[in-house]
C-alpha cells in the first residue's frame, strides 16, 4: 500500500516538472532562510556553553544608583574577589579580569599591536576550560610580568620555536614580560576574547584596597552543590561593611544617609550562560547580543515557512483544474478518497525532503556570505548535535503535512461526474480559505517591510541626529601615555603640519568614556552626584566644536582654572543648579581645610559622549594636569587635508615614541561603529524580508493563475461585450487590492506593538508615524500587482472564442 502510493506520487510529480520546480524554489528558499537564521540563533545561544564547570561560575555584577543615574555593570573593586574567597565557605577560586584593548608588543625588531591583551589573576586557567597547551596552569600567571599567549600567536611570532620563557616587550613598560605558557585559542563563542593574558599581579592595583574603585570583572567559581543565592545574600553585607568606611573617608556622610538620599550601592551575581544576552550591563569585556533580535529573526523564521506553505498551498489549487481528469479517471477505477489523500500528502512530502536538499545545498553556500556580514563564523555540521538530523526530517515531514493537507483533501474531493464533464466548481468555503490565506501571505509581507524600514529610518536617524559636537575630520590618537611628559611639545609639533587645524589632549573622548565619578557640591553636602568625568586641555572645546550656553571655557590667561570646572546643561537641570555660577563641585573630600573646591565657569550645551541608545547624563570637564599622561589625543583636520597629513602626523608619533606605531581611528567611522550590529542586523531583515516577499509572489502567482482558470468563460464573454484589456485586468486585480487592504489593516496593530518595542531601546529614537504603514502596503501592492498582471493579461488577450469554448 505504501509502495503503491509512493510510486504514484514519484510518477506524478514528474509529469508536472513546472509545478514541482516552482515549488522546490519556494519551499527551499523558505526552509534554507529558516535554516540560516536558526544557525544564527544557534551561535547565538552557544556562547561560553563550553565551559566545564559553567553552572558554577558566575559574575559580580556592580547595581548601583547615584542622584537618580541608574548604574549596571560589570565593573568591581579589586578586593571584593578575594575577601568573598576569605569570607564565604561556597567560594572555590576568585578571578579578576582587566580588559586592555589594542596594546603595542615588541619582540626583538617586530613591532605589532594585539587587541585582544587581557591581565587576569593565575586561576583564569582553573575558572575557564582553556587548555593550556605548554606551561603549567597552577602558577603560569601567578608572578608579576608572566604572560600566556595563544596558539595562534606563537604561531605568528614565534613560528616555529619554542615561545616558553621568550621575553617580550608589552605598551610602555621598561621591563620584559616572560612568556609562561601557550593556550588553545579561545572560541569565537565566548564572552570574551584574548591572545595574550598577563598575569593580573602586574597591575599595580592588584592588591588595592579601596572598595569604591570599580575597575575590573570579576569571577567567582563556586564549590558543587553551593547556592548562588546564599553567596548573593552575603554580598550586600561584606559590601556595607567595606563601603562604609570609605564613603564617610570620601563624601563624609554613612552609607545609611547614602542609601537614605534615594541612592543604591549593591552587588549580585550573574550566571555566566546570561552574560552574552544581556546588553544591559556596562563595562562589558566583548558587546552582548540583545536577545529582542533573537526573538524577531526567529519569529521571521516561522513567518517565511508559514509564506512558503502557503504559497504551496496556492499553487497546489491552482493545479487543480489540470489533475481534475486523472482524479476523475482513478475515482471512476475505485481509488478510495483516503488513498487519494494520502498520495497526494506524499507528493507534498516528497517535494518537502527535495526542498531540504536543495536548502542545505542553498544554507552551504549562502553561510560565507552571512558569516561576513555578520561577523562570525556560521558552519553547517549537521553533526554537531544529535538532534539535528531528526530535527531536520521532522521539519520536512511537518511542512510537507501542514503545507499539502488542505490541497490533498480539496482535490480529492473533487466530483468524478463533474470533472469528467470539465465542470469544476470552487466552492465560496475553498475561495474564502484561499482568499484568506493570501490575507495572512501578505500580512505577514507588509510586517516584514514595514519594520524594516522602520529599522532603517531609526538607523538613518542616528547616523543624521545632530550629536552635540563635530565628528567629521577628526582623528584620535590612542595611548597618550606613551608620549610621556613631552605632550605640549608633542601637540605643537603636530600643530605645525599643513592640514592641521588644532589638537588637544584629554582623558576621554566621545565613545570612549572611562570615568563616573561621584562629588558633592558646597552647601549641599548631605547629597552626592554621579558625573561622566573627563580631564581635558584648553584645546578641547576648538577641536570638537562642542559649545558654550553660558560662561567661559578654560583659559591659559586665568591662573586659577586648575581649581575651576565646566558643566553640561544636564548637570544644571539634573541638580537643580538655579545658580550654576555660583556652584563650587567638591572633587575630593576631606576636612574643609584640605577640601578641593572647583567652581562652575562654564556650562557647555549637552552632546552625546554615547551611543543614542543611552540619555545624556551631567557630564563635568576638569583641567588636565601636567602630569596626567594617559589618554587620547584629537587632532582636527583641515577639510581638504590629504593622506600627506596623516603621513607626517604618524612621523611626528614616532620621532616622539621610539618607531611606535601610531594607532589612531577616525571619530565619524567610531560613531558609525556604534551601531554596527543594528546595520547588520537591518541587512538580515531585508534580505529575508525580500526572501519571504519572493515566495508570497510565486503563491500569488498561483492564486491568479487559479482565478483566470475559473473566470475563463467569464472573460469571454466581457471580452465579447466589449470589455477592454485594462478592465479585464482591473476586474482580477481588484480582489488582490481588496485583499491588501485588508492585509494592511490586520497587520497595523502588529506593526506599531513589534515596532514600538524595539524602539524602546533607543533613549533618542523616531517615531511611528503613517507613513510606515502606507509604505509597507505600498511596496506590497506595487509587487503583487506587478506579479499578477503578466498572468492577467495574458488571459484578457486570449481570443473570446478559445475562452468560451474553455469549458
Amino acid at each position: 500500500m505504501v509502495k503503491d502510493i509512493f510510486n504514484h506520487s514519484l510518477k506524478a510529480l514528474l509529469k508536472q516538472r513546472s509545478y514541482v520546480i516552482i515549488n522546490i524554489i519556494g519551499l527551499s528558499a523558505g526552509i534554507a532562510s529558516s535554516l540560516i537564521i536558526c544557525l544564527v540563533i544557534l551561535h547565538e545561544l552557544s556562547y561560553d556553553r563550553f565551559h566545564e564547570k559553567g553552572d558554577r561560575i558566575f559574575r559580580i555584577i556592580l547595581d548601583g544608583k547615584i542622584s537618580g543615574q541608574e548604574i549596571l555593570a560589570a565593573s568591581t573593586a579589586s578586593p571584593i574577589g578575594p575577601a568573598t574567597k576569605a569570607e564565604f565557605p561556597e567560594v572555590e577560586e576568585f578571578l579578576r579580569i582587566n580588559g586592555w584593548g589594542e596594546t603595542i608588543i615588541r619582540y626583538e625588531d617586530q613591532i605589532f599591536t594585539e587587541d585582544k591583551f587581557i591581565e587576569a589573576d593565575s586561576s583564569f586557567f582553573k575558572v575557564f576550560t582553556i587548555p593550556l597547551l605548554r606551561g603549567n596552569p597552577k602558577n603560569a600567571l601567578n608572578e608579576k610580568r608572566t604572560l600566556t599567549i595563544s596558539e595562534s600567536t606563537a604561531k605568528k611570532i614565534f613560528a616555529d620555536s619554542d615561545p616558553i620563557d621568550k621575553l617580550v616587550y608589552v605598551s610602555t613598560d621598561p621591563n620584559p614580560y616572560r612568556i609562561t605558557g601557550v593556550f588553545e585559542d579561545i572560541p569565537e563563542n565566548s564572552h570574551f576574547q584574548a591572545n595574550m593574558i598577563g598575569s593580573f599581579m602586574t597591575n599595580q592595583r592588584a592588591n588595592d584596597t579601596q572598595w569604591t574603585s570599580n575597575s575590573f570583572s570579576t569571577y567567582l567559581l563556586l564549590k558543587e552543590g553551593s547556592d548562588p543565592k546564599s553567596v548573593d545574600e552575603k554580598l550586600i553585607p561584606l559590601l556595607a561593611k567595606n563601603v562604609g568606611p570609605e564613603l564617610k573617608k570620601f563624601l563624609g556622610i554613612t552609607i545609611e544617609e547614602f542609601i537614605n538620599q534615594g541612592n543604591r550601592y549593591s552587588l549580585f551575581l550573574q550566571p555566566l550562560g546570561d552574560i552574552h544576552l544581556n546588553p544591559g550591563i556596562q563595562q562589558e569585556l566583548k558587546a552582548a547580543s540583545d536577545p529582542k533580535y533573537l526573538w524577531i529573526f526567529g519569529s521571521i523564521a516561522v513567518l517565511v515557512i508559514i509564506i512558503a506553505s502557503i504559497n504551496f498551498m496556492n499553487l497546489s489549487t491552482a493545479q487543480a483544474s489540470k489533475r481534475a481528469k486523472e482524479i476523475g479517471i482513478k475515482k471512476v477505477v475505485g481509488s478510495s478518497r483516503g488513498a487519494l489523500t494520502w498520495q497526494f500528502i506524499s507528493e507534498t512530502i516528497m517535494l518537502s525532503f527535495l526542498s531540504l536538499l536543495v536548502a542545505l545545498i542553498i544554507t552551504s553556500i549562502a553561510l560565507p556570505y552571512f558569516s561576513s556580514l555578520l561577523d562570525t563564523h556560521l558552519t553547517l555540521d549537521l553533526t554537531a548535535e544529535w538532534y539535528y538530523i531528526p530535527f531536520l526530517i521532522f521539519l520536512a515531514i511537518f511542512i510537507g503535512l501542514a503545507a499539502g493537507s488542505y490541497p490533498a483533501f480539496y482535490m480529492s474531493s473533487f466530483n468524478p461526474y463533474m470533472v469528467l464533464k470539465g465542470r469544476i466548481k470552487a466552492g465560496k468555503s475553498s475561495r474564502y480559505l484561499r482568499s484568506g490565506l493570501v490575507v495572512l501571505q501578505f500580512s505577514i509581507s507588509i510586517i516584514l517591510i514595514a519594520g524594516t524600514l522602520i529599522m532603517f529610518r531609526q538607523i538613518r536617524y542616528m547616523s543624521n541626529k545632530d550629536l552635540g559636537f563635530n565628528k567629521e575630520n577628526v582623528i584620535v590618537i590612542k595611548r597618550a601615555d606613551a608620549i610621556g611628559g613631552k605632550i605640549a611639545e608633542f601637540k605643537n609639533s603636530i600643530k605645525s603640519i599643513p592640514g592641521v587645524v588644532s589638537v588637544s589632549a584629554s582623558t576621554a573622548v566621545p565613545g570612549h568614556s572611562n570615568n563616573n565619578n561621584g562629588y558633592m557640591i558646597k552647601g549641599r553636602t548631605d547629597e552626592s552626584f554621579l558625573m561622566q568625568t573627563n580631564w581635558v586641555d584648553y584645546d578641547y572645546l576648538d577641536v570638537y566644536g562642542i559649545k558654550l550656553e553660558s560662561g567661559r571655557f578654560f583659559s591659559k590667561e586665568h591662573g586659577t582654572d586648575h581649581l575651576a570646572c565646566i558643566i553640561n546643561q544636564e548637570a544644571v537641570k539634573d541638580f537643580s543648579l538655579t545658580k550654576p555660577f555660583e556652584t563650587r563641585v567638591i572633587t575630593n573630600y576631606g576636612p574643609d581645610e584640605t577640601q578641593e573646591l572647583s567652581s562652575v565657569i562654564g556650562i557647555v550645551k549637552d552632546f552625546h559622549f554615547e551611543s543614542l541608545k543611552a540619555e545624556i547624563v551631567p557630564h563635568i570637564m576638569l583641567l588636565k594636569s601636567e602630569d596626567t599622561h594617559w589618554g587620547y589625543f584629537s587632532v582636527r583636520l583641515a577639510a581638504n587635508a590629504s593622506q600627506n597629513t596623516l603621513d607626517e602626523i604618524e612621523e611626528v608619533w614616532q620621532s616622539y615614541t621610539a618607531n611606535s606605531p601610531l594607532q589612531f581611528f577616525f571619530m565619524d567611522k567610531d560613531v558609525e561603529q556604534m551601531y554596527k550590529s543594528e546595520r547588520q542586523n537591518a541587512w538580515l531583515a531585508i534580505i529575508f524580508t525580500i526572501l519571504a516577499i519572493l515566495i508570497a509572489s510565486l503563491g500569488l502567482y498561483g492564486l491568479t493563475s487559479f482565478t483566470v482558470q475559473q473566470r475563463t468563460r467569464e472573460i469571454g464573454i466581457r471580452k465579447t461585450f466589449g470589455a477592454s484589456v485594462g478592465r479585464i485586468w482591473f476586474l482580477i486585480a481588484r480582489e488582490i487590492i481588496i485583499l491588501l487592504t485588508v492585509s494592511l489593516a490586520i497587520s497595523a496593530p502588529f506593526i506599531y506593538l513589534a515596532a514600538d518595542n524595539w524602539l524602546n531601546n533607543y533613549h533618542y529614537r523616531i517615531q511611528i508615524n503613517p507613513f510606515d504603514f502606507v509604505s509597507g502596503f505600498a511596496v506590497a501592492l506595487c509587487i503583487a500587482l506587478a506579479t499578477i498582471s503578466y498572468r492577467a493579461i495574458k488571459a484578457a488577450n486570449v481570443n473570446p472564442a478559445v475562452s468560451l469554448r474553455y469549458e
